[in-house]
C-alpha cells in the first residue's frame, strides 16, 4: 500500500488527533444489546505478500491464515468481480467464527465512480459475495484521491440507494471532504443516518484523514505501518485510543494492517492483537509468526 508513503517517516508527526467533538455524542447514544467484538487481519493472505508468516509446506495459503486470524480486508475484490463460486470456496475453507471484508470494486468505485450506470454492477458484486453469508463482514468503499466534494449528489444517491442489510464503510480521500467544515458535516451526518461507518486511515503522509469522527457503532480503520520503529508506538497509541472509544459506548472495532512495503504485517498484527487482548479484554487468537514480534517473547 503506497497511499501516504514518505520516504522520511521520522520526520512525521504521528501524535493522535483530538477526536471529533461528535463522536463521543455519537457513542453515547449507541445501543447497548449488541456484544463487544474484534476483529484484526491483514489485507492478503497470498504468501509472497506476508513474510515471515507460512511455514514450509504450507500448501494452502487461505487454510492457513484463517487458522492464526480472525478476518481478511479482502483488497483482491477490488481488481475484478469474483464469481460466486469463487467466494462459497472461501467460505468453505476457512472456520466458522472467521469474516472476510472485501473491497468494493474498482469498475465501481474509479472507473464508473458511482455515476447512474454504476448500480448493475453494485448488484452483480452483492449478488457474488452474499455466498460468503454469516461471514461477511462489513463491505468497504474506497474512492478514488481525486473524487471530490463536486460529486456530492452520487454519494447521496449511492448512499441512499445501497441495500441496508449489507454493512458498508465509505473511505474518502480527498482532502476537501474533511478541510470544508460545512462539506464534513454533511458528510458525517448522510453517513450516520444511514448507519454507515466512515473509514479512519492512519498513513504518514496524509495525516490529513484522521479525522477520528465515528458514524455508528463501528471503528473500520486502515493502519499503515512506514516500515520504521514508530509502527509500533502507534499501534499503542490506537490501542489506547480504543479502549476511550470502548468505555464510550463502541460496539465493534474492525482494524486491518497494512505497511508501505508488506514486509511485517503479521508481526504487527500479532503486537496490536497481543495489546488489545490486555486492554479490551479479549481473547484473540495471536498469529503465529516465524520471527516473534517484540514485545511477546
Amino acid at each position: 500500500m503506497k497511499f501516504g508513503k514518505v520516504e522520511q517517516p521520522e520526520l512525521i508527526d504521528f501524535s493522535f488527533p483530538n477526536d471529533h467533538p461528535d463522536t463521543e455524542v455519537l457513542l453515547k447514544n449507541t445501543k447497548n444489546d449488541e456484544d463487544f467484538s474484534v476483529y484484526v487481519g491483514c489485507a492478503k493472505w497470498n504468501r509472497q505478500d506476508l513474510k515471515n508468516f507460512y511455514p514450509r509446506g504450507t500448501k494452502d495459503e487461505l487454510v492457513y491464515y484463517s487458522s492464526q486470524f480472525n478476518c481478511i480486508e479482502l483488497n483482491a475484490t477490488f481488481y475484478r468481480i469474483f464469481p460466486g463460486e469463487q467466494f462459497a470456496k472461501w467460505y468453505d475453507k476457512t472456520p466458522p467464527d472467521f469474516k472476510f471484508f472485501p473491497k468494493l470494486s474498482q469498475d465501481i468505485s474509479h472507473l464508473r465512480r458511482l455515476n447512474e450506470n454504476v448500480y448493475p454492477f453494485v448488484d452483480t458484486y452483492l449478488d457474488a459475495v452474499s455466498n460468503l453469508k454469516e461471514k461477511l463482514g462489513t463491505i468497504f468503499l474506497q474512492m478514488h484521491n481525486n473524487f471530490n466534494p463536486k460529486n456530492w449528489d452520487r454519494v447521496v444517491n449511492f448512499v441512499e440507494r445501497w441495500p441496508k442489510e449489507f454493512k458498508l464503510s465509505i473511505e474518502f480521500r480527498h482532502t476537501d471532504w474533511f478541510n470544508d467544515e460545512k462539506v464534513a458535516q454533511e458528510l458525517f451526518h448522510l453517513l450516520e443516518e444511514n448507519n454507515m461507518s466512515n473509514t479512519i486511515v492512519d498513513t504518514a503522509g496524509r495525516r490529513d484523514i484522521m479525522h477520528m469522527r465515528l458514524t455508528n457503532d463501528e471503528a473500520f480503520i486502515r493502519y499503515v505501518g512506514a516500515n520504521h520503529e514508530t509502527d509500533y508506538s502507534r499501534l499503542d497509541d490506537w490501542v489506547k485510543r480504543l479502549v476511550e472509544w470502548k468505555e464510550k459506548g463502541l460496539k465493534n472495532i474492525h482494524f486491518f494492517v497494512h505497511q508501505n512495503l508488506e514486509l511485517e504485517s503479521p508481526l504487527l498484527s500479532a503486537y496490536v492483537i497481543e495489546k488489545m487482548n490486555a486492554s479490551l479484554g479479549t481473547s484473540i487468537k495471536i498469529p503465529q509468526t516465524l520471527v516473534p514480534p517484540r514485545g511477546l517473547f
